[in-house]
């Protein structure tokens, strides 16, 4: 049996599952404490609804680390109604229980309602609960990110190329820059998504604009998403009255056209001109079209042979999906599967995807399942996939 992976934030826990309910523990019954044959403290596995939480046990008997995982009836619930596509009523169940001043919350469900904020689109309630976050666990919350566009299925022949760009930006970036830059001057479109971007330095702010610049005067028509969370990395660096770095300046000023975010371009725009005492660029908005998806095609410069992608929505059986992993994984041993465009995912289809990855582990062959978000995790638990796989939480 694997042992999953959950990431969650900047933590990783290894062997630590925080949609799994046998990692609890109490002074009742219901889950007792026993020594493995290694020497090491073991859990008996118990289920919750097998564990008696009625007033003649107190409230000290069970470990506070027991929260970590979430509310168990809770989380299993709201994971149920996101797969059904009741995101409204999962919405309201959890905050429920943040709203509860009797409840202790712990991680598991405060990445479940994050994330469902992110695949809903909901930036100004993230925003309001990430503070709460940061108090809470006294560390960076999760960075914004709109996954409420869901991609389209794979139509390579008909849609722009889809590159997503690396954690780290920097000066090493300028080969790949030239390389994406070449895939736009072929197709006459491209899409850029910012999504994974975690740090970008001077050189690479450089870089960035030598490509965007080449790609306005090649005429290639760009889409870029997730354009804030390079917004967000670049406001430290732009400080008004410091004449330096232009190139920064001007990549922030450049990716609030993507974020449609004028009023913010607009005040930015007059810091410029001051500091540098230049006219600053003109605005105008370059946010894509609202009818317009995002469709995923194979990106030369990170995603290689050995990665295999699931995007949008996984519903019925999804046999056409699955029978794809399974040619994939046919002549593999170890199998990577990047859920980072994959928005949900029913109970059919996790049942299907189950029964594959049981298929695999009983061949002797290894899966992760990369980069899923926390309502599509706690679904996996509920369905036992992370028993067959490795599951590890995007950030």
């Amino acid at each position: 049996m694997f042992h999953g992976i959950f990431k969650t934030g900047s933590s990783v826990a290894f062997g630590f599952n925080p949609f799994k309910k046998n990692n609890i523990s109490a002074t009742s019954s219901g889950a007792t404490r026993s020594s493995s044959s290694s020497g090491g403290d073991a859990f008996q596995e118990a289920e919750l609804s097998s564990l008696d939480f009625s007033n003649n046990i107190r409230q000290d008997e069970i470990e506070v680390t027991e929260v970590a995982t979430g509310v168990g009836v809770v989380y299993e619930e709201a994971a149920v109604l996101y797969a059904n596509g009741n995101e409204r009523d999962a919405e309201h169940l959890l905050t429920a229980v943040f709203d509860d001043p009797t409840a202790t919350v712990g991680e598991g469900l405060w990445m479940m309602l994050l994330d469902l904020y992110r695949l809903t689109g909901q930036r100004e309630r993230f925003e309001a609960r990430v503070i709460d976050y940061a108090r809470r666990f006294e560390r960076s919350p999760p960075a914004w990110e709109d996954l409420s566009l869901q991609p389209a299925k794979r139509r390579p022949e008909a849609a722009a190329a889809l590159v997503n760009f690396p954690a780290a930006l920097s000066a090493q970036a300028a080969q790949q820059l030239q390389q994406i830059c070449a895939i736009g001057r072929k197709g006459g479109s491209l899409r850029i998504d910012l999504g994974r971007v975690r740090s970008i330095d001077d050189e690479g702010c450089a870089v960035l604009r030598q490509a965007l610049a080449q790609l306005g005067t090649d005429r290639v028509k760009l889409s870029i998403f997730n354009a804030s969370r390079l917004v967000d990395l670049l406001a430290p660096k732009v400080k008004p009255g410091q004449a330096d770095n232009r190139d920064n300046w001007m990549l922030m000023l450049e990716m609030l056209k993507y974020t449609g975010e004028s009023a913010r371009f607009e005040d930015l725009a007059v810091d410029y001109a001051v500091t540098f005492e230049e006219s600053p660029p003109s605005w105008e908005s370059k946010v894509a079209a609202p009818g317009e998806q995002q469709v995923v095609v194979e990106e030369p410069h990170e995603r290689g042979e050995e990665e295999f992608s699931f995007d949008g929505d996984l519903s019925g059986s999804s046999s056409e999906a699955i029978r794809k992993l399974e040619e994939f994984a046919a002549t593999r041993q170890s199998v990577v599967i990047d859920c980072g465009h994959l928005r949900r995912i029913d109970f059919v289809a996790a049942g299907t995807l189950f029964n594959a990855l049981a298929s695999f582990q009983a061949r002797g062959k290894s899966v992760q399942l990369q980069r899923v978000n926390a309502m599509v995790g706690a679904l996996m638990r509920v369905m036992s996939i992370d028993q067959v796989a490795v599951v590890i939480l995007r950030d």
